[in-house]
């Protein structure tokens, strides 16, 4: 069976890859390079929540694997590695290993969700611990230490094998006896006191009473007490459906503490007021636990257009929790890269002459277009689980409708994650490879363009605010698919997110790839980015064909036993898949067939001719369902519709479970990325290292090299407060 263990190791070879900011950084003044150093240290430091957002066992790794390094690079442990029995090929394996940990914030995989162990017998890695000199050092501590986490780091039964919610797999957002209709009530005792679950977790307590008791516990540094800022976090005890919940702050408490001194660091620095206020904001945001804040300084963010050091931070994305609306910890700095942004700038002015062409009614577009910054950025610090290629934010629906967004494409990731070589290149004819090769990064960039700008950027939602007031005519809007009148729109407090919550993320997601196919067709958004007459078609078949093989390498994303999807955008991608083939004529073939080397594989063509044609027709029919039913609040449409494209059978034209063994056995690892540090030593200096496992260790060991004790210990004792909650006993460290 495809699936053995293997799927669970990083490869020897996985590539490493050095993020490039040496010139962008050089071109920054000493104020920038300052505002830039304190903005990445809250950065780094509030990323480390991630490891007590993915799994029991994270923190406790990371704290082994921080203290192993910092007493002997891995140069110097490898000594200690052979004298413990293992062979080079081993120590690479824990290398890698490691790398990973540090690249994913976990032991699961951020892209994919997966858990990944040792490639190594777990004796062998023992061995190595007791040889170390951190061992030596302290013994009883190191002991402590591996006992508290070798066991999960190891296993793999099968709720480990993936993060989910209850018996789906392994999640730190719940506690280990919540399940989805805890989930389901949680978040409706959270619109009732009109509170966000983005900086949230759930907890569930021994009953009081007979009734079920539940704890909402916000991230901040303040734990307890009334304070100023207190109004909107809603703290106290509340008697809700039969059951208690108690709303308390404190979550994450030292990392919230320690991201929030940082940011009025960086105050000090700032370009301007409104990056001033925007840090204030978010200070108070980390400090007291209040979401408000957190949109309040993004909404001084939104007013900074155009800044040289562009950043955000926060309680982001909801693509990891398993019920997709509590927010992962991110945090990232980065430097204009000016020759890309400007074409991104031109594509944003002609923002309100591509809006119209999308298929869905004038009614169904926001009032008004906010014209958005759209830059692109060289990353010098992105803090979380890994590293997106491009970035629409802030997420909240209500200031993207009226107040507007921002859109940013990473340059430097780009040019790092989509260098491809041709032998690794799979299910692609021998001619789409050498087409593909040279015309992957201008499409992407592309389709990147789109998919945050116009893709995210479109679309109404239809809303009857608490007052009774609607943001549309009712009597006049009518559903193109019917033709009838709208009947369902969002209420009060109803967001996209708690609305449409399990689907949410993949099918906006998909919502976005599908404009981005479908305005790469329009010739005015090809010259934008250069691309003439020849060049522009190679550019649109390419985006296409890329899009298609995207969908079949998603099925790697696709858990059988649980029929869920792990990845919401390669999810998203399947589904275009599903309806492209359904276009039929020719449009899309996939053929299964038998590799050179004498095992499964398949064969992914476009017929370039019928693109324009049967392709658009396609996606336009396609994409206007999706934003009717996102405008109207559609769930079980929606639900119908997206679930529907998200099958995975063996039955059908066809057989995607096969096919899926296939997309595993020749799959290739995703790239990590090493980063920089930033030190202050008078002026500030920019610390690179080399793109290889050694060097992603090397710089998280120096990354907190000021105080890394401290961090250790409270990360332990973070983990330890959490252990009675998530369903196993931690010993104490």
């Amino acid at each position: 069976h495809v699936e053995t263990f293997l799927a669970y190791f990083l490869p020897n070879d996985i590539g490493i890859s050095a993020l490039d900011c040496t010139e962008a950084f050089r071109l920054l003044s000493p104020r920038e390079k300052l505002y830039a150093h304190y903005l990445s240290r809250s950065a780094w430091y509030g990323g480390l929540a991630v490891l007590l957002q993915t799994s029991p066992e994270s923190a406790s790794i990371f704290v082994l694997l921080q203290r192993l390094f910092r007493k002997q690079p891995a140069a110097q442990l490898e000594s200690m590695a052979t004298a413990a029995g293992l062979s080079p090929e081993e120590y690479q394996a824990f290398l890698v290993y490691a790398a990973g940990l540090y690249a994913n914030m976990g032991n699961y995989k951020s892209f994919g969700d997966t858990k990944f162990i040792p490639n190594l017998p777990k004796e062998k890695l023992k061995a190595l611990v007791w040889q170390s000199q951190a061992f030596q050092d302290s013994p009883s501590e190191m002991e402590a230490l591996w006992d508290s986490c070798s066991t999960l780091l190891f296993s793999l039964e099968d709720q480990q094998k993936q993060l989910g919610l209850g018996d789906k797999g392994v999640t730190t957002y719940f506690s280990g006896n919540c399940c989805l209709e805890d989930a389901e009530l949680a978040q409706k005792f959270l619109d009732s006191k009109n509170l966000s679950a983005y900086n949230t977790r759930l907890f569930k307590n021994k009953s009081e009473e007979g009734k079920a008791s539940y704890e909402v516990r916000l991230a901040s540094a303040v734990q307890k007490g009334e304070m100023d800022g207190e109004g909107e976090s809603r703290c106290g005890r509340y008697d809700f459906e039969d059951c208690v919940f108690m709303v308390s702050r404190g979550d994450y408490a030292y990392l919230m503490k320690k991201v929030s001194e940082n940011l009025e660091k960086a105050k000090n620095h700032a370009a301007n007021e409104n990056q001033k206020r925007m840090l204030e904001e978010y200070a108070q945001s980390f400090t007291f636990g209040s979401i408000e804040a957190h949109k309040e300084g993004s909404r001084f963010w939104i007013k900074d257009k155009g800044p040289i050091v562009e950043s955000y931070i926060g309680f982001i994305e909801s693509y990891r929790d398993p019920f997709g609306s509590r927010g992962e910890f991110e945090g990232f700095v980065a430097v204009v890269n000016k020759a890309m942004s400007e074409r991104f700038a031109k594509l944003v002015s002609s923002a309100e002459v591509l809006l119209p062409e999308l298929p869905w009614p004038k009614d169904f577009e926001k009032d008004r277009f906010l014209l958005p910054d759209f830059t692109s950025l060289d990353v010098l610090t992105f803090a979380g689980s890994g590293i997106p290629a491009g970035i629409n934010i802030p997420n909240y629906d209500d200031i993207r409708q009226s107040e507007g967004f921002k859109n940013v494409s990473l340059g430097n990731v780009l040019a790092v994650a989509y260098a491809t070589q041709k032998d690794k290149l799979t299910f692609l004819d021998e001619e789409d490879k050498d087409m593909y090769i040279k015309w992957k990064g201008p499409s992407f960039e592309v389709q990147v363009g789109l998919h945050e700008l116009l893709g995210h950027g479109s679309g109404k939602l239809f809303v009857q605010d608490e007052k009774g007031n609607f943001n549309f005519e009712q009597d006049n809007v009518r559903n193109p698919e019917t033709g009838e009148q709208i009947t369902t729109w969002y209420k009060g407090n109803e967001t996209w997110d708690s609305k449409f919550s399990t689907i949410s993320c993949s099918y906006e997601e998909c919502r976005a790839e599908c404009v981005g196919l479908y305005l790469c067709l329009n010739k005015h958004v090809l010259s934008i980015f250069g691309h003439e007459d020849e060049d522009a078609k190679e550019v649109v078949y390419i985006n296409w064909l890329n899009m298609v093989r995207a969908g079949l390498l998603g099925l790697e994303f696709f858990t059988p036993e649980s029929k869920s999807w792990r990845q919401a955008h390669m999810q998203a991608r399947f589904v275009i898949l599903r309806v492209l083939l359904e276009a039929g004529e020719g449009l899309v073939n996939l053929k299964e067939s038998t590799g050179k080397d004498g095992r499964p594989d398949a064969l992914i063509t476009l017929d370039r001719s019928k693109v324009h044609t049967v392709g658009k027709a396609a996606i336009e029919r396609f994409l206007c369902k999706l934003q009717v039913i996102k405008s109207t609040a559609d769930v079980e449409g929606g639900r119908a519709l997206y679930e529907g494209y998200s099958a995975v059978s063996d039955t059908g034209s066809h057989n995607f479970l096969r096919l899926r063994e296939t997309v595993l056995l020749r799959k290739e690892a995703r790239k990590m990325f090493v980063q920089a540090n930033t030190r202050v030593k008078g002026h500030v200096e920019l610390v690179e290292y080399e793109g290889s496992a050694a060097g992603l260790i090397r710089s998280f060991t120096e990354r907190f090299a000021d105080d890394a004790e401290e961090v250790e210990a409270h990360l332990l004792e973070l983990n330890k407060r959490d252990a009675p909650c998530c369903g196993r006993s931690l010993k104490s460290v």
